[in-house]
Protein backbone atom coordinates (compact mmCIF):
# COMPACT_ATOMS: atom_id res chain seq x y z
CA UNK A 1 0.00 0.00 0.00
CA UNK A 2 1.54 3.28 -0.72
CA UNK A 3 2.43 5.67 2.06
CA UNK A 4 0.01 8.90 2.21
CA UNK A 5 1.48 12.15 1.54
CA UNK A 6 0.80 14.46 4.01
CA UNK A 7 0.83 18.11 2.47
CA UNK A 8 1.85 21.19 4.70
CA UNK A 9 1.96 25.25 4.56
CA UNK A 10 4.81 26.85 4.63
CA UNK A 11 4.02 28.19 8.38
CA UNK A 12 3.82 24.48 9.70
CA UNK A 13 7.40 23.88 7.37
CA UNK A 14 9.05 26.90 8.28
CA UNK A 15 8.06 28.08 11.78
CA UNK A 16 9.88 26.49 14.04
CA UNK A 17 9.46 23.69 16.87
CA UNK A 18 9.15 20.73 14.55
CA UNK A 19 11.46 19.47 11.18
CA UNK A 20 10.52 20.93 8.44
CA UNK A 21 11.43 17.34 6.87
CA UNK A 22 9.05 16.03 9.83
CA UNK A 23 12.27 13.77 10.56
CA UNK A 24 13.07 13.72 14.48
CA UNK A 25 16.28 15.62 16.04
CA UNK A 26 17.85 12.89 16.70
CA UNK A 27 17.74 11.40 13.24
CA UNK A 28 19.45 14.49 11.61
CA UNK A 29 22.32 14.68 13.96
CA UNK A 30 23.21 10.73 12.78
CA UNK A 31 22.92 11.53 9.10
CA UNK A 32 25.13 14.56 10.04
CA UNK A 33 27.97 12.29 12.27
CA UNK A 34 27.49 9.61 8.94
CA UNK A 35 28.61 11.87 6.30
CA UNK A 36 31.18 13.26 8.40
CA UNK A 37 32.76 9.87 9.05
CA UNK A 38 32.28 8.82 5.79
CA UNK A 39 34.15 11.45 4.37
CA UNK A 40 36.86 10.67 6.66
CA UNK A 41 37.19 7.04 5.70
CA UNK A 42 36.57 8.39 2.19
CA UNK A 43 39.91 10.68 2.36
CA UNK A 44 41.60 7.06 4.15
CA UNK A 45 40.88 5.24 0.94
CA UNK A 46 42.10 7.77 -1.40
CA UNK A 47 44.98 7.90 0.58
CA UNK A 48 45.40 4.73 0.35
CA UNK A 49 44.97 4.37 -3.55
CA UNK A 50 47.26 6.72 -4.52
CA UNK A 51 49.83 5.38 -2.36
CA UNK A 52 49.40 2.11 -4.13
CA UNK A 53 49.51 3.41 -7.19
CA UNK A 54 53.25 4.74 -6.67
CA UNK A 55 54.23 1.03 -5.26
CA UNK A 56 52.87 -0.54 -8.97
CA UNK A 57 53.73 -4.24 -8.96
CA UNK A 58 55.12 -4.84 -5.28
CA UNK A 59 51.92 -4.46 -3.37
CA UNK A 60 50.84 -7.61 -2.13
CA UNK A 61 47.64 -8.88 -3.79
CA UNK A 62 44.78 -10.05 -1.56
CA UNK A 63 44.40 -13.65 -2.66
CA UNK A 64 48.55 -14.34 -1.69
CA UNK A 65 48.37 -12.30 1.80
CA UNK A 66 44.76 -14.00 3.06
CA UNK A 67 44.52 -17.72 1.94
CA UNK A 68 44.29 -18.93 5.65
CA UNK A 69 40.86 -20.62 7.65
CA UNK A 70 40.96 -21.61 10.87
CA UNK A 71 41.77 -24.89 12.15
CA UNK A 72 42.44 -25.79 8.51
CA UNK A 73 45.60 -23.32 7.88
CA UNK A 74 46.91 -21.92 4.35
CA UNK A 75 45.71 -22.28 0.78
CA UNK A 76 41.99 -21.01 0.88
CA UNK A 77 42.02 -18.03 -0.69
CA UNK A 78 39.84 -15.14 0.57
CA UNK A 79 37.42 -17.59 1.68
CA UNK A 80 37.37 -16.11 5.62
CA UNK A 81 37.47 -12.74 4.76
CA UNK A 82 33.98 -13.86 2.29
CA UNK A 83 32.56 -15.46 5.01
CA UNK A 84 33.68 -12.75 7.58
CA UNK A 85 31.67 -10.03 4.78
CA UNK A 86 28.65 -12.38 4.22
CA UNK A 87 28.27 -12.43 8.29
CA UNK A 88 28.26 -8.61 8.46
CA UNK A 89 25.84 -8.28 5.23
CA UNK A 90 23.56 -10.63 6.91
CA UNK A 91 23.62 -9.08 10.07
CA UNK A 92 22.61 -5.73 8.73
CA UNK A 93 19.44 -7.64 7.30
CA UNK A 94 18.55 -8.45 10.94
CA UNK A 95 18.59 -5.14 11.72
CA UNK A 96 16.37 -4.12 9.03
CA UNK A 97 13.93 -6.26 10.31
CA UNK A 98 14.34 -5.21 13.86
CA UNK A 99 13.49 -1.61 12.48
CA UNK A 100 10.54 -3.37 10.85
CA UNK A 101 9.47 -5.16 13.77
CA UNK A 102 9.69 -1.72 15.50
CA UNK A 103 7.33 0.12 13.36
CA UNK A 104 4.89 -2.59 14.36
CA UNK A 105 5.41 -2.44 18.20
CA UNK A 106 6.55 -5.89 18.16
CA UNK A 107 8.87 -5.75 21.00
CA UNK A 108 9.74 -9.96 20.70
CA UNK A 109 10.40 -9.06 17.45
CA UNK A 110 12.94 -6.20 17.50
CA UNK A 111 14.65 -8.16 20.89
CA UNK A 112 14.86 -11.45 18.51
CA UNK A 113 16.40 -9.32 15.36
CA UNK A 114 18.61 -7.44 17.46
CA UNK A 115 20.51 -10.45 19.15
CA UNK A 116 20.81 -12.11 16.15
CA UNK A 117 22.76 -8.65 15.20
CA UNK A 118 24.35 -8.48 18.07
CA UNK A 119 25.79 -11.75 17.32
CA UNK A 120 26.96 -11.42 14.16
CA UNK A 121 28.95 -8.34 15.31
CA UNK A 122 30.98 -10.24 17.99
CA UNK A 123 32.04 -12.58 15.05
CA UNK A 124 33.11 -9.90 12.78
CA UNK A 125 35.37 -8.49 15.59
CA UNK A 126 36.47 -11.71 16.51
CA UNK A 127 37.62 -12.78 12.75
CA UNK A 128 39.23 -9.56 12.35
CA UNK A 129 41.31 -10.17 15.32
CA UNK A 130 42.24 -13.48 13.97
CA UNK A 131 42.87 -11.94 10.53
CA UNK A 132 45.23 -9.54 12.62
CA UNK A 133 46.69 -12.49 14.19
CA UNK A 134 47.77 -13.74 11.35
CA UNK A 135 48.72 -10.85 9.53
CA UNK A 136 51.16 -9.42 12.51
CA UNK A 137 53.14 -12.78 12.65
CA UNK A 138 53.07 -13.85 9.13
CA UNK A 139 54.04 -16.66 6.93
CA UNK A 140 56.49 -20.00 7.72
CA UNK A 141 58.80 -18.30 4.85
CA UNK A 142 58.72 -14.70 5.68
CA UNK A 143 60.33 -11.87 3.02
CA UNK A 144 63.83 -12.98 2.24
CA UNK A 145 66.76 -10.81 1.12
CA UNK A 146 68.31 -12.04 -1.82
CA UNK A 147 72.10 -12.27 -2.71
CA UNK A 148 71.66 -9.29 -5.07
CA UNK A 149 70.27 -6.71 -2.42
CA UNK A 150 66.29 -7.52 -3.86
CA UNK A 151 63.70 -8.72 -1.47
CA UNK A 152 60.66 -11.62 -2.23
CA UNK A 153 58.04 -13.05 -0.72
CA UNK A 154 58.01 -16.42 -0.65
CA UNK A 155 54.74 -18.74 -1.72
CA UNK A 156 54.76 -23.06 -1.45
CA UNK A 157 54.33 -25.28 1.33
CA UNK A 158 56.30 -25.23 4.01
CA UNK A 159 58.01 -28.41 5.18
CA UNK A 160 56.88 -29.40 8.97
CA UNK A 161 60.06 -29.20 11.31
CA UNK A 162 60.04 -32.35 13.37
CA UNK A 163 63.08 -32.01 15.82
CA UNK A 164 65.88 -30.04 16.19
CA UNK A 165 69.16 -32.67 17.70
CA UNK A 166 71.93 -30.74 19.95
CA UNK A 167 74.98 -31.69 18.55
CA UNK A 168 77.19 -29.10 20.44
CA UNK A 169 75.90 -28.31 24.44
CA UNK A 170 75.25 -24.93 25.50
CA UNK A 171 74.45 -23.81 28.88
CA UNK A 172 70.89 -25.21 28.84
CA UNK A 173 71.08 -28.29 26.62
CA UNK A 174 72.94 -31.41 26.62
CA UNK A 175 74.52 -33.23 23.44
CA UNK A 176 72.19 -35.44 21.69
CA UNK A 177 69.20 -33.93 23.17
CA UNK A 178 66.29 -33.53 21.40
CA UNK A 179 63.93 -30.55 21.03
CA UNK A 180 60.45 -31.16 19.93
CA UNK A 181 58.91 -28.17 21.35
CA UNK A 182 58.22 -24.38 20.24
CA UNK A 183 60.11 -25.39 16.84
CA UNK A 184 58.70 -23.08 14.63
CA UNK A 185 58.93 -20.13 17.22
CA UNK A 186 62.99 -20.79 17.41
CA UNK A 187 63.34 -21.25 13.45
CA UNK A 188 62.30 -17.95 12.40
CA UNK A 189 63.74 -16.12 15.91
CA UNK A 190 67.01 -17.66 14.40
CA UNK A 191 66.27 -16.88 11.27
CA UNK A 192 65.88 -13.00 12.13
CA UNK A 193 68.87 -13.06 14.55
CA UNK A 194 71.44 -14.63 11.91
CA UNK A 195 71.53 -17.90 13.65
CA UNK A 196 70.72 -20.07 10.94
CA UNK A 197 73.64 -21.95 8.77
CA UNK A 198 73.87 -24.71 6.09
CA UNK A 199 74.80 -25.72 2.85
CA UNK A 200 70.95 -27.10 1.82
CA UNK A 201 67.66 -26.66 3.15
CA UNK A 202 67.93 -30.46 5.03
CA UNK A 203 71.22 -30.15 6.30
CA UNK A 204 70.34 -26.69 8.26
CA UNK A 205 71.78 -25.63 11.62
CA UNK A 206 70.52 -23.65 14.51
CA UNK A 207 72.42 -21.91 17.25
CA UNK A 208 70.02 -21.53 19.92
CA UNK A 209 69.97 -18.68 22.96
CA UNK A 210 72.34 -20.78 25.51
CA UNK A 211 74.64 -21.22 22.76
CA UNK A 212 74.26 -25.05 21.59
CA UNK A 213 73.92 -26.39 18.14
CA UNK A 214 71.47 -28.45 17.00
CA UNK A 215 71.15 -29.99 13.31
CA UNK A 216 67.66 -29.13 12.06
CA UNK A 217 65.36 -32.38 11.22
CA UNK A 218 62.81 -30.86 8.86
CA UNK A 219 60.54 -32.16 6.16
CA UNK A 220 61.29 -30.97 2.16
CA UNK A 221 59.02 -27.95 1.15
CA UNK A 222 57.04 -28.14 -2.08
CA UNK A 223 56.03 -25.54 -4.89
CA UNK A 224 58.58 -23.20 -3.70
CA UNK A 225 58.22 -19.50 -5.78
CA UNK A 226 59.75 -16.43 -4.88
CA UNK A 227 58.24 -13.20 -6.06
CA UNK A 228 60.38 -10.29 -5.88
CA UNK A 229 58.59 -7.07 -3.66
CA UNK A 230 62.09 -5.06 -4.19
CA UNK A 231 64.46 -4.61 -7.08
CA UNK A 232 68.00 -5.62 -6.69
CA UNK A 233 71.04 -5.47 -8.83
CA UNK A 234 69.84 -8.86 -11.07
CA UNK A 235 66.25 -9.12 -9.77
CA UNK A 236 63.11 -6.92 -10.64
CA UNK A 237 59.90 -6.40 -9.05
CA UNK A 238 57.65 -8.55 -10.34
CA UNK A 239 59.91 -11.02 -10.90
CA UNK A 240 58.73 -14.75 -10.52
CA UNK A 241 61.48 -17.48 -9.00
CA UNK A 242 60.41 -21.03 -8.84
CA UNK A 243 61.88 -24.47 -8.68
CA UNK A 244 64.95 -25.77 -7.27
CA UNK A 245 66.54 -22.33 -8.11
CA UNK A 246 63.72 -21.00 -5.89
CA UNK A 247 65.22 -23.41 -3.14
CA UNK A 248 68.42 -22.41 -3.52
CA UNK A 249 68.43 -18.57 -3.09
CA UNK A 250 66.21 -18.99 -0.48
CA UNK A 251 68.53 -20.99 1.70
CA UNK A 252 71.26 -19.12 0.77
CA UNK A 253 70.33 -16.29 2.18
CA UNK A 254 67.92 -17.94 5.34
CA UNK A 255 71.22 -19.87 6.10
CA UNK A 256 74.09 -17.16 5.20
CA UNK A 257 74.39 -16.05 9.11
CA UNK A 258 73.28 -12.36 8.45
CA UNK A 259 70.68 -11.20 10.80
CA UNK A 260 67.64 -9.03 9.51
CA UNK A 261 67.80 -10.90 6.13
CA UNK A 262 64.35 -12.38 6.87
CA UNK A 263 61.60 -10.63 7.76
CA UNK A 264 57.90 -12.49 10.01
CA UNK A 265 54.64 -10.67 9.79
CA UNK A 266 54.21 -6.88 9.87
CA UNK A 267 53.82 -4.86 12.42
CA UNK A 268 54.24 -0.34 11.98
CA UNK A 269 57.95 -0.86 11.38
CA UNK A 270 58.50 -4.11 8.55
CA UNK A 271 56.43 -5.60 6.62
CA UNK A 272 56.49 -9.13 5.13
CA UNK A 273 54.17 -8.71 2.40
CA UNK A 274 54.95 -5.88 0.44
CA UNK A 275 56.07 -1.93 0.83
CA UNK A 276 55.88 -0.97 4.59
CA UNK A 277 52.98 1.97 3.75
CA UNK A 278 50.46 -1.60 2.99
CA UNK A 279 50.86 -2.83 6.49
CA UNK A 280 50.21 0.94 8.08
CA UNK A 281 47.51 1.59 5.86
CA UNK A 282 45.57 -1.82 6.76
CA UNK A 283 46.00 -1.41 10.49
CA UNK A 284 44.74 1.61 10.89
CA UNK A 285 41.51 1.33 7.94
CA UNK A 286 40.35 -2.24 9.03
CA UNK A 287 41.64 -1.36 12.83
CA UNK A 288 39.59 1.97 12.58
CA UNK A 289 36.29 0.53 10.92
CA UNK A 290 36.76 -2.79 13.54
CA UNK A 291 36.47 0.28 16.29
CA UNK A 292 33.19 1.00 14.37
CA UNK A 293 31.83 -2.33 14.68
CA UNK A 294 32.60 -3.01 17.82
CA UNK A 295 31.34 0.54 18.64
CA UNK A 296 28.14 -0.72 17.15
CA UNK A 297 28.28 -3.82 18.78
CA UNK A 298 28.42 -1.88 22.45
CA UNK A 299 25.32 0.49 21.24
CA UNK A 300 23.48 -2.44 19.97
CA UNK A 301 23.70 -4.25 23.91
CA UNK A 302 22.36 -1.02 25.19
CA UNK A 303 19.57 -0.42 23.22
CA UNK A 304 18.78 -3.89 23.27
CA UNK A 305 18.87 -3.47 26.83
CA UNK A 306 16.47 -1.04 26.68
CA UNK A 307 13.53 -2.77 24.68
CA UNK A 308 13.91 -5.57 27.00
CA UNK A 309 12.99 -3.24 29.82
CA UNK A 310 10.20 -2.02 27.76
CA UNK A 311 11.12 1.66 27.75
CA UNK A 312 10.77 2.41 23.74
CA UNK A 313 7.28 0.28 24.28
CA UNK A 314 6.18 3.10 27.22
CA UNK A 315 7.46 5.77 24.94
CA UNK A 316 5.00 4.30 21.73
CA UNK A 317 7.92 4.36 19.24
CA UNK A 318 11.61 2.50 18.41
CA UNK A 319 13.10 5.22 16.72
CA UNK A 320 16.38 5.01 19.02
CA UNK A 321 16.37 1.37 17.11
CA UNK A 322 16.46 3.06 14.05
CA UNK A 323 18.70 5.87 14.82
CA UNK A 324 21.31 2.70 15.40
CA UNK A 325 20.15 0.62 12.42
CA UNK A 326 21.21 3.60 10.28
CA UNK A 327 24.75 3.19 12.14
CA UNK A 328 24.80 -0.26 11.63
CA UNK A 329 24.15 0.09 8.09
CA UNK A 330 26.79 2.54 7.44
CA UNK A 331 29.51 0.16 9.11
CA UNK A 332 27.87 -2.69 6.42
CA UNK A 333 28.81 -0.47 3.85
CA UNK A 334 32.21 1.29 4.65
CA UNK A 335 33.58 -2.84 5.35
CA UNK A 336 32.22 -3.26 1.60
CA UNK A 337 34.59 -0.35 0.37
CA UNK A 338 37.19 -1.62 2.72
CA UNK A 339 37.07 -5.20 1.42
CA UNK A 340 36.97 -4.71 -2.20
CA UNK A 341 40.45 -1.78 -1.87
CA UNK A 342 41.96 -4.17 0.27
CA UNK A 343 40.95 -7.79 -0.71
CA UNK A 344 40.19 -7.98 -4.05
CA UNK A 345 41.56 -5.03 -6.25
Amino acid sequence: MAAHTVEMDSKTLWGGKVSPFTTSYGKLMMWFFLVSDALTFGGLLIAYGFTRHDALEAWPIGEETFNSLPFLGHGYPLLYVALMTFILIISSVTMVLAVEAGHRMDRKGVTKWMIATIIGGFFFVGSQAWEWYHFIHGSEFGKIELADGSQAIVKGHFGAIQNFKVVKAGSHHKKDEVITEDLMHLFQHAGKDGHLSGNTPNQGMITLHDGSVAKINKSADHDLMLIVKKDGKTNKVGQKIEGAKAVSMYYSALYSGTPNRVIYGANLEQNEYGPQQYAQFFFFITGFHGFHVFSGVVINILICLGVLSGKYHQRGHYEMVEKTGLYWHFVDLVWVFVFTFFYLI
